[in-house]
């Protein structure tokens, strides 16, 4: 029998990114009132691989956005090429400027310290060796802070298994982290298979599955490789020969998140993360949907 549930129940989060040009960030200030409207959890702000001009000017973003909207930030903050001792000055400012929520994540080598293609992630010595350690610090040092991670339903690209995979996760929960944001994925199943592993594992954080809008299938399959996310094959098959541009493409993407959410909503699922790419017109729609009961 499918899961039962009233629309006040469910909760998102939507994911942001800073912009480049002033240009940009004028555009998302509008974009995150129109989110502001959906009543979402939370708006997660993502951080660059740049050094300290990135969290200048992602702190700068936050803060500008929290001056806009009455919506808790989450703050994303990456540990590879950083030293311990700017986390911290990170940390500090995040939390001066009323941030309560981290997004911890490892990231990409910063480009100055970045390794050929293929080679195994090597930590800086005055950095954090591992997920796990940088969240243990997160955690001791602010013990405020939520901490959200990332999780992989499809394995992350350097993981050798799924059981190595879901152990590491397992190090990160114990860590200090609090709940679970996954990587975005096409095939509901994918996510019920994952969970399904993930609990018997012994983790009890909460699970919330990230999806990702079909703005533009092309640039979709080229995220989608760098991720080691699945593309079905029904989707080559329904997005054929559309014009990203075209109001079938937006219908086809509506399509899609309707039927995933249905799906995940059917087996118990009741908080979804958003990878919004700073558009309104998906995002907006579907979570209206969603607050509506369809």
């Amino acid at each position: 029998m499918p899961h039962t549930f009233t629309p006040s129940a469910l909760t998102f989060s939507l994911e942001v990114f800073p912009p480049k040009t002033p240009e940009g960030l004028d555009h998302l200030l509008h974009t995150v009132d129109a989110y502001a409207a959906l009543k979402p959890s939370t708006i997660t702000v993502t951080f660059g691989t740049g050094g300290a001009a990135t969290a200048l000017y992602s702190r700068g973003v936050i803060h500008a956005l929290s001056a806009r909207v009455p919506v808790p930030l989450a703050a994303h903050l990456t540990c590879a090429g950083r030293s311990r001792a700017e986390i911290d000055s990170i940390l500090d400012d995040f939390y001066a400027d009323g941030v309560r929520h981290i997004v911890a994540l490892r990231g990409d080598m910063l480009q100055q310290n970045a390794l050929p293609n293929g080679a195994a992630y090597r930590p800086i010595p005055e950095g954090y060796a591992t997920t796990p350690e940088f969240i243990a610090a997160v955690r001791a040092h602010h013990p405020a802070f939520k901490i959200s991670v990332a999780g992989y339903p499809e394995t992350h690209p350097e993981s050798p298994s799924v059981a190595f995979d879901i152990d590491h996760l397992k190090r990160k929960i114990d860590a200090g982290a609090d709940n679970v944001l996954t990587q975005f994925f096409f095939d509901p199943d994918v996510f019920l298979r994952w969970r399904d592993l993930v609990v018997a594992r012994g983790i009890t954080a909460s699970l919330t599955p990230g999806l990702l809008p079909i703005l533009s299938f092309p640039k979709m399959l080229t995220l989608a490789q760098k991720c080691n996310a699945h593309v079905p094959p029904f989707l080559y098959a329904m997005f054929k020969d559309v014009d990203p541009d075209s109001i079938d493409h937006k219908l086809l993407a509506m399509n899609v998140l309707s039927h995933q959410i249905t799906r995940l909503i059917d087996n118990g699922v009741e908080d979804f993360h958003f990878y919004t790419m700073n558009d309104t017109l998906l995002t907006r729609h579907i979570c209206t949907w969603m607050r509506a009961g369809f």
